[in-house]
């Protein structure tokens, strides 16, 4: 049977104010265009107004300065996103795990596994790794030797923790990340490659979460170090010695090269380039597919990136892009000969 809640018990686990019937029985959540009677949708974006005042929905999550729009229950709230998301969370489905270690998991006699933890089937577990409390190590993971997984922490399937990585407490790796693999290290022999020993790991703070495919190299020599609370999506390149900061986010394809320092509360937009041996101060938010080439050391919004337009406006614009180099030495030329005209004395000051 599908999870019902009254309104008043969604308010509460929410933190909104209620606007209408207590009792009104919640049973699932859907957007505002295609919800129907017994569903909560929420309004969080003024471009979706025509939904609100057409919805179906049993109640909406939206701001009190919106309320004269909502036609329905109400659960009142400065943050509606926020508010929608632990409600949404009282509707997923409760996960069942299982419990012990799978008979078809492989795990070394030297590993230490807690005796609530879970071990899937496929799953292989390494001398001297150490599984905790209440973890779960999905289908077909690899653990190498020596890695740490903290108490709650998931993974989901066919993730890979290279040796000696270290995951925190009540961190979510989705299928196919893989974390610690070497890090891009070569030196150059007269036009071959040799490689730099990555003697490093991974540290991974409580709370974190890494989306699919998501990859995060070991370091060359320290940790690649992840703090507390940050938020991964999925295929994120993260180089060696990499350092992010508490509570920041980063979205999907997004690259990040070798010991690149980003502070706590960043966010950045899907398809961003970092470069290496930079630092972003705490705060600093990127959007989408901009380059960040230098060091950010304020707070605030950056933006690189070309925004889509019609092709044809698009060719405009690049073959005037491609004359800014000589139109500015003209300009420089007219600047020295407009200096040297007022320069000259005037014929009626003689």
């Amino acid at each position: 049977m599908s999870a019902q809640f009254t309104l008043a018990e969604l308010a509460e686990c929410c933190g909104a104010d209620l606007q209408g019937d207590g009792n009104c029985r919640i049973q699932g959540v859907e957007t505002l265009d295609n919800a129907a009677e017994g569903q909560i949708s929420f309004f969080n974006n003024p471009r979706y107004r025509r939904f609100l005042q057409d919805t179906r929905a049993s109640a909406v999550i939206l701001r009190p300065s919106d309320a004269r729009d909502c036609h329905t229950n109400a659960l009142l709230t400065d943050n509606p996103y926020l508010a929608w998301a632990r409600v949404t969370r009282c509707f997923a489905p409760a996960l069942d795990l299982g419990k012990g270690i799978h008979d078809a998991a492989e795990v070394d006699e030297e590993a230490s596994i807690h005796p609530d933890a879970v071990v899937a089937a496929g799953a292989v577990v390494g001398a001297g790794s150490r599984i905790e409390a209440n973890a779960y190590v999905g289908p077909n993971c690899v653990l190498g030797r020596d890695v740490l997984l903290g108490e709650g922490s998931r993974l989901l399937a066919s993730v890979v923790l290279m040796d000696g990585v270290r995951i925190g407490r009540e961190c979510l790796i989705h299928p196919g990340a893989v974390i610690g693999a070497d890090g891009f290290g070569l030196a150059s022999d007269q036009g071959r490659w040799e490689k730099v020993a990555q003697l490093g790991s991974v540290t991974l703070g409580d709370h974190v979460e890494v989306g699919a495919n998501t990859t995060i190299d070991r370091g060359a020599i320290h940790d690649t170090v992840i703090h507390d609370g940050v938020k991964l999506d999925n295929q994120i390149q993260v180089a060696h010695n990499v350092e992010i900061g508490e509570n920041t986010a980063i979205a999907a394809c997004t690259g990040i090269s070798g010991s690149t320092r980003i502070g706590a509360g960043c966010t950045l937009a899907g398809g961003v380039g970092v470069v290496g041996h930079i630092e972003l101060a705490d705060g600093v938010h990127v959007s989408g597919a901009s380059v960040v080439s230098r060091s950010l050391r304020e707070p605030g919004v950056y933006t690189g990136g070309i925004l889509a337009m019609p092709h044809k406006i698009w060719q405009k614009n690049i073959a005037r892009i491609k004359q800014l180099d000589s139109m500015a030495r003209r300009l420089k030329e007219l600047e020295k000969a407009l200096s040297r005209l007022e320069a000259q004395p005037d014929d009626n000051e003689k």
